[in-house]
């Protein structure tokens, strides 16, 4: 599969203002199932940008504005391609049990990823967690799916303009939430039943970016020994799939916000923001054809 994606993101002002440093995270991550052929992020005004590469891996744009404007422009045009069949199926023998047992070596990474990112839901997820989950001891993922199925059907998917994140107690309470705050919620119950889990953010091509009126989306990924990270998506209710496309991954929701930066002036100065993505599937050439790993 190859996929080309277009992300815009415009804010305008009442008046030209000026713009503190900005920091992107919109660069697909690659690996051994996907592949970045073209990228060209468009900026306006002027600006310097460098990049860097965090503690998690992500490729990260960092943007300085040269000068005030009523407008800023960040539009991401990336063009990538899907190389291996996904997603991996696991035989009997890599099944996992919960919590997971993860090796000595891993422990100073795992441990982190097993803290909660609000503390103060604790209380409520773990509640939550003992009245509604259906837990399988010897089978760590399937849980996970579990959890993964229970919040897209008890969670009601609403779209939200606001920065930041629900806290999962609050999404809770609720009943309802953007895919961040589902993400955020499944990334914390996780974490409470042992199994180390991170926030990740990027892309879903489907019916509304084909027809040029998505928004960019977040999941879960969780850590297993032997099968690593593995996605799921409470919006949908299921495991990533080819059309997840990962642009970053973190600890907490705040490390891998798409567009995060600030402009100098007051409240009132701000008119609106609009983002939009859109993706197209492009012909796949002969090079793009997946090899079966058993032939090497």
């Amino acid at each position: 599969m190859r996929i080309h994606i277009e992300h815009a993101t415009i804010y305008r002002y009442k008046r030209a203002v000026h713009f503190d440093r900005h920091r992107l995270v919109l660069r697909p991550r690659e690996g051994h199932d996907v592949r970045v052929e073209r990228m060209h992020l468009r900026l306006e005004p002027d600006h310097r940008l460098v990049w860097t590469r965090d503690v998690f891996g992500n490729s990260v744009a960092l943007v300085d504005w040269l000068q005030p404007s009523d407008t800023l422009t960040i539009v991401n045009d990336v063009q990538i391609a899907r190389t291996l069949p996904f997603p991996f199926t696991a035989a009997d023998r890599w099944i996992a049990p919960l919590p997971p047992q993860y090796e000595v070596m891993e422990q100073a990474i795992t441990d982190v990823y097993r803290l909660a990112a609000f503390p103060d839901s604790e209380e409520s997820v773990r509640r939550w967690l003992n009245e509604s989950l259906t837990v399988i001891p010897s089978d760590a993922e399937s849980t996970v799916e579990n959890l993964c199925i229970l919040i897209h059907t008890t969670i009601a998917y609403q779209r939200r303009v606001e920065k930041g994140v629900q806290t999962p107690a609050r999404t809770l309470e609720l009943r309802s939430g953007s895919c961040r705050d589902m993400a955020t919620l499944m990334m914390d119950a996780s974490r409470l039943l042992g199994v180390a889990a991170r926030f990740a953010s990027g892309y879903l091509h489907g019916s509304a970016s084909l027809a040029g009126r998505a928004a960019t989306h977040a999941w879960t990924e969780i850590y297993l020994p032997l099968l690593g990270w593995r996605g799921f998506d409470p919006t949908i209710g299921s495991a990533i799939s080819l059309n997840h496309i990962v642009t970053g991954v973190s600890n907490h929701p705040r490390g891998v916000m798409p567009v995060s930066g600030r402009f100098l002036g007051n409240d009132d100065d701000f008119q609106s923001m609009n983002v939009n993505v859109r993706t197209e599937e492009l012909p796949i050439s002969v090079a793009d054809t997946p090899v079966d790993s058993r032939q090497s």
